[in-house]
């Protein structure tokens, strides 16, 4: 006869048999090298303030039910570090070089945070990789040349960090790259050549990069193309018709020089920034500009306005040489409202068809001070163009264009 306490008995025996099962079972459904990487990692890191991210990462329970850890079978196969809600404060340590041991892992991110040291060389062993992504920390060193190991990465993120050094030739050669962004870092020396024919975004933007780019560096896939506030030199008059499936084109704030091709006015684009550059030479559209807004200005572009601008909505013409007479049909769609910026200060121009009865529409914007004529109509200019109304007759007489 089995009494009350036997029952009770029996139930705890069959209760810790559930409980020792699911510890035993759990613990070994991560490869073992896996878990002790994931150790690894959680040591080298801790939560920002207001962050919680880690305190899921409890070592006596399954690790892939940690925060931003997903398995597939018995290995991590993505590792995601921080909170990704917007806003939250991120981490804070090192990238341990354990990550390595992950073997299996084909997308590893980490969420803006303070996450100081350099990449570990170890990222090489990834071979799956296909995600990369670090942005927004305060990674440092440069960027390891054995990440051009790895054959399958697609995007590359190491944007907003302190790297320093080159860009390596062998990520420039990694075949199936799409999307590539390493902006605001300290990063020098030459572009390397891009060879994957999937690569549709290069985003390099405010770094310390410099040298000419030749023809066959970009790939002809690319449709978002950031290279400003670098140090590049040279012509792009060769390299740009090449390009024809851009989207996105920002060269400001480098040392181009030559002429811009004509045929960058007919990409498919909403913003053209060729600003603060050194290109020179007449500036000549195949035909109508679509593209809403136009920045040529501060480069040493001369000859006359086309006309064929006249359908650009924000026009940047300021700080060049050109000279003659503003198009009539510019002017009248100035006049219109369509136009709604039209910044021509600081050229050689010497005529605008605007009588000095007209008013400018309100919603439009017109600056024509430091030119070669009398201005007939006074507008309001930006700080920058100066106080002086007219430039000075010796200059005017000089320049020929």
């Amino acid at each position: 006869m089995v009494t009350s306490s036997n029952k009770k008995l029996t139930i705890l025996v069959i209760n810790l048999f559930i409980i020792i099962h699911r510890i035993q079972y759990s613990s070994a459904i991560l490869d073992p090298a896996d878990f002790l990487a994931l150790q690894s990692i959680r040591k080298s890191l801790e939560d920002l303030p207001g962050s919680d991210y880690l305190s899921s990462w409890d070592f006596t329970s399954d690790p892939c039910n940690f925060a931003g850890v997903f398995c597939s079978g018995e290995r991590v196969v993505t590792l995601n570090l921080g909170d990704p809600r917007a806003g939250a404060p991120g981490l804070s340590g090192v990238l341990d070089p354990a990550i390595g041991k992950l073997t299996n892992l084909t997308e590893f991110t980490v969420v803006p945070g303070r996450i100081t040291g350099t990449i570990p060389a170890t990222i090489s062993e990834l071979k799956n990789l296909r995600f990369f992504a670090i942005s927004r920390n305060f990674l440092s060193g440069e960027i390891p040349a054995t990440l051009g190991e790895l054959t399958n990465l697609r995007t590359l993120d190491l944007s907003y960090n302190q790297l320093t050094g080159s860009i390596p030739w062998a990520v420039g050669s990694l075949p199936a790259l799409t999307n590539v962004v390493i902006s605001h870092n300290r990063l020098s020396g030459p572009l390397p050549a891009f060879t994957s024919q999937t690569l549709t975004r290069l985003d390099l933007k405010h770094n310390n990069l410099s040298g000419s780019i030749p023809p066959g560096f970009i790939p002809s896939s690319i449709q978002h193309l950031s290279l400003a506030l670098n140090r590049f030199t040279g012509s792009v008059e060769y390299l740009l018709p090449q390009l024809n499936r851009l989207n996105y084109l920002d060269l400001s704030m480098n040392r181009f020089t030559g002429p811009v091709p004509g045929c960058v006015f007919s990409f498919p684009i909403t913003t053209l920034q060729l600003d603060r550059n050194l290109f020179s030479g007449p500036v000549q559209p195949f035909n109508e500009v679509s593209i809403q807004t136009v920045d040529l200005s501060h480069n040493m572009l001369y000859g006359e306005v086309s006309p064929l601008f006249s359908t650009v909505q924000n026009l940047y013409l300021n700080n060049n040489r050109f000279t003659g007479s503003v198009p009539n049909t510019l002017v009248d769609r100035l006049m219109d409202g369509n136009v709604q910026l039209l910044y021509l200060q600081h050229n050689f121009l010497t005529g605008v068809p605007i009588k000095p009865t007209e008013a400018i529409p309100v919603s439009s914007s017109l600056c024509l001070q430091y030119n070669c004529m009398v201005l007939p109509v006074q507008t309001p200019c930006p700080v920058e163009a100066g106080s002086q109304k007219t430039r000075p007759t010796t200059q005017c007489m000089q320049w020929k264009g």
